[in-house]
């Protein structure tokens, strides 16, 4: 049997190289198609001049059991880098970064309710930047005004570069929402959350021989890319062609058996209009506003498209710069800070930045601190698409503000995503439906990425696992059904 994964036009994780990965260790062929000219999406990870850092996801977690077992199937451990102070995480108020844990009862207690959850739930990483938002009412009603401007609205913006009005609390939060109706109440579900999970952990060590899990984030040696070049590094140049644009998908009789199959068409380099070879199956993990761009034909009829959604996107800059030591006279230990958009009153315009030479040493020479530093989002739509020279400014102003930096930085690198996350919003419902939609009409045709299930590294990874499991399945099922039929 021949199974293909079709990457699309931009992958925003690692459910594609997760699926084909877990595909090709039980036994199945596989063809991994990449728009671009290399594979990993939103993992983007850059050495150069003695620094490394990364243009996309910066951290990710393993509670998911997807990403455990992948873990141990790919022997990764050793290349786990688990950063300093990680628990130190500050958020800015009135001008002056405070440590979470400073920032009053009600912060404290969102902030622990968070924790123990974040394990589980979707965006959940303080200070990891990229698209999200949600449904400010929900905060207010369990916690007040304040949580909401001092931790719920960085803390979207510090996950999803969103803002908390626009999004779904439901789709974007599932587990407080889960919390909610199964206990009314998310403290007391919080507490017995982290009790259960608690003893799991218990078991877990008594039970299992296997390296132990890392509890919170943690990067690799050489950045997150790592990740993407463990998986892909036993596919093939006929099994991972990169900069293929698959145009079409057409499911149907393949003319030599009674078997229907999927094929497709792809543009390349080589040959602009390439016709691929009959697949049994697809998996596709390309944005819905690429997946709509593309001809699917099912049974020799076209298969209409019109039903999916519009989805939002969020743009976001991504400003990479050093400075001298003696000059940040006000340097900061922890894993980052978050501003508020309450704070743009004190002049402060940027969502926030990551200490990635405090947290990794590595990553910068001794004498240099280095940070990361995210612009735009639903807070700044058009100051993210900003000139280089204008980042530059403003970045400088705000870590000037927050860190006591002194002239201007050694080194800076600019990066920016047009699309850096799809938008939970509070219609994601009829998202969600319209891919359900497709997976049911459209026969051996699964879904996987961060449009399903989540927009973490995590929940993406096990996006693409659980869709390889369906196409496992799918396949046996097939296969009975042909020998029932007696076919060849």
């Amino acid at each position: 049997m021949n199974f293909t994964f079709s990457f699309g036009e931009i992958d925003y994780n690692q459910s594609g190289l997760a699926a084909a990965y877990k595909l090709k260790s039980h036994g199945l062929n596989v063809t991994v198609f990449e728009a671009e000219g290399r594979a990993g999406g939103k993992l983007r990870s850059v050495s150069r001049e003695g620094l490394i850092w990364d243009e996309g996801a910066n951290t990710m977690t393993e509670s998911e059991i997807e990403v455990k077992n992948l873990f141990d199937d790919l022997g990764i451990r050793d290349k786990q880098q688990v950063p300093i102070s990680q628990n130190k995480r500050y958020i800015v108020r009135n001008g002056v970064p405070v440590l979470g844990s400073n920032c009053g009862h009600n912060l404290c207690l969102i902030l622990f309710v968070l924790d123990s959850l974040k394990s589980h739930c979707t965006n959940h990483k303080l200070v990891q930047f990229g698209p999200v938002k949600l449904s400010c009412g929900f905060f207010q009603r369990h916690f007040g005004q304040e949580v909401v401007d001092y931790l719920i609205d960085p803390f979207v913006a510090g996950t999803s570069a969103g803002d908390p009005e626009s999004l779904s609390i439901r789709h974007s939060f599932p587990e407080l929402w889960d919390l909610e109706q199964r206990f009314g109440s998310i403290i007391v579900g919080a507490f017995k959350s982290k009790l259960s999970a608690k003893r799991g952990n218990l078991e877990v060590t008594k039970t299992s021989e296997k390296k132990k899990p890392l509890r919170g984030s943690f990067s690799f040696w050489g950045g997150m890319q790592t990740l993407t070049d463990m998986l892909a590094k036993d596919l093939s140049k006929d099994e991972l062609k990169l900069k293929s644009k698959v145009l079409s998908l057409s499911y149907g009789p393949d003319g030599k058996s009674r078997l229907e199959n999927w094929s497709l068409s792809y543009a390349s380099d080589h040959d602009k209009r390439t016709q691929g070879s009959s697949f049994d199956a697809v998996i596709m993990t390309a944005p819905l506003v690429n997946v709509k761009e593309m001809k699917i034909t099912k049974g020799g009829k076209l298969f209409p498209l019109n039903f999916i959604p519009e989805v939002s996107y969020m743009p976001l800059s991504v400003i990479i710069t050093t400075f001298k030591k003696e000059n940040v006279k006000k340097p900061l230990e922890g894993f980052g800070v978050l501003v508020p958009s309450k704070e743009q009153q004190n002049g402060l315009k940027t969502l926030g930045t990551l200490f990635s030479s405090v947290m990794f040493p590595d990553r910068a020479p001794d004498n240099l601190y280095l940070y990361t530093t995210f612009v735009g989002g639903s807070r700044n739509k058009e100051l993210a698409k900003a000139s280089t020279e204008e980042l530059k400014h403003i970045v400088t102003s705000d870590l000037r503000q927050l860190l006591g930096v002194e002239g201007e930085p050694t080194f800076l690198n600019h990066f920016y995503w047009s699309k850096a996350f799809p938008l939970y919003g509070r219609n994601y419902a009829s998202v969600l439906e319209a891919i359900e939609r497709m997976e049911k009409d459209l026969p051996g045709f699964f879904y996987a990425g961060n449009h399903k299930g989540g927009l973490s590294v995590g929940k993406a990874i096990a996006s693409g696992c659980k869709a390889a499991d369906l196409v496992i399945s799918y396949l046996e099922s097939s296969h009975q059904k042909l020998l029932k039929d007696g076919s060849p």
